[in-house]
């Protein structure tokens, strides 16, 4: 296992090698029709707690990389490939007493056996086919192995674990449940300043060790006043009755609403809220989510790609012993060149339980990431 670790280490680094040998550290268009792409990211936590029984103030670190393969043989058609490999779990690995992962990347156990599968390694793989009426109005379909989180719940400040914040409470919505890379579909429809996007997906399986089917929607509209760009989404889920209720005793579907709104405020600031509701009738942590913060940018001092983000999450507890969980995270991002960015993260998270202990405390982070 540990020569594995060290091999996937050295196969990392002759893969960022070869990259900051090309231009600007961009996709690398191997020809007009095929270009390679990625993110590399290593991030170290620490966690200071307390009324967590059993479990110590420790750190630990993990590393994600996760190529892409784009193929384009048409202006209207597209094959897609992401693969994600990763070592080490970060606090991911039942070192943190609570109950959302303060790294949401894909990490070394979330790249095994995907979804039961028996399938590592291997996240997407899609074909999309564009029809384009004009330019402000087209029609794409894709299917294969899909990710719902490249389709819904989406927002332009708190969407993205590698380059944003870390917390999974800030990176999509925990009370919902959009699958990722699995069988699916899901069609795009962008008409002027509207968008319409529709997820249908069959996954392996579930916590329950239940084979499940996904659907969800969402509704988008893009506003452009004086103060910027700004995105209002409404996104729906379901699922099918393969998931079990509070006394084990029976199966239910899932439901959910989101609603996720981002809004530049100028050239230096932009805000964001993300706040929904999911039914009870299956065994849930959380029933609702109410979250938001700021995002301020470089450009105040003169380095317009670094930025500094702050968020906050409040999460009522379902039916499965949480009371609500808090989660406060403040980031800055400094751009070391083309390539590279440097992350210091600082996170404080509650867990108030129906009985027994509420674990508190902070989680300290710095976060290396390299995109290509």
């Amino acid at each position: 296992m540990m020569k594995g670790k060290k091999a996937f280490i050295a196969f990392i680094l002759v893969i960022v090698t070869f990259f900051l040998w090309q231009p600007h550290g961009n996709a690398m268009e191997v020809t007009d029709k095929f270009a390679i792409s990625g993110i590399l990211a290593g991030a170290y936590q620490y966690q200071d707690v307390s009324d967590a029984s059993g479990l110590e103030n420790t750190g630990r670190g993990g590393l994600a990389f996760q190529p892409e393969i784009s193929f384009t043989p048409t202006d209207k058609d597209e094959v897609f490939a992401k693969f994600g490999f990763g070592a080490g779990n970060a606090l991911n690995d039942g070192t943190s007493p609570f109950t959302l992962v303060s790294w949401a990347a894909d990490l070394e156990a979330d790249v095994e056996n995907i979804n039961g599968r028996e399938r590592d390694y291997l996240l997407t793989v899609w074909y999309k086919h564009t029809f384009q009426f004009d330019k402000e109005h087209s029609l794409g379909f894709s299917g294969g192995l899909i990710d719902s989180t490249d389709y819904l719940d989406k927002n332009a400040y708190a969407n993205d674990e590698y380059t944003q914040f870390m917390n999974e409470a800030l990176t999509n919505a925990p009370n919902v449940f959009g699958p990722s890379y699995d069988i699916g579909g899901a069609l795009e429809w962008d008409y002027h300043n509207f968008t319409v996007k529709g997820v249908v997906m069959q996954v392996g399986e579930n916590d329950d060790l239940r084979s499940f089917h996904f659907y969800g929607a969402q509704i988008g509209y893009t506003l452009i006043t004086g103060l910027g760009e700004g995105n209002y989404r409404i996104n729906v889920q379901g699922t099918s009755e393969d998931f079990s209720d509070p006394q084990g005793a029976n199966f239910e579907s899932k439901a959910a609403a989101i609603f996720s709104f981002d809004q530049q405020l100028e050239e230096a600031f932009g805000a964001w809220v993300r706040f929904g509701w999911q039914d009870d009738k299956a065994l849930i942590n959380y029933e609702s989510l109410y979250s938001g913060g700021i995002d301020i940018s470089g450009k105040i001092w003169k380095r317009e790609n670094d930025n500094i983000g702050i968020g906050y999450a409040y999460l009522s507890g379902g039916n499965s012993g949480i009371d609500k969980t808090q989660v406060a995270e403040a980031y800055a991002r400094f751009m070391l060149n083309e390539v590279f960015a440097l992350t210091i993260d600082v996170q404080w998270m509650k867990d108030d339980y129906v009985a027994g202990d509420s674990p508190k405390g902070f989680i300290y982070g710095v976060r290396m990431t390299a995109e290509f």
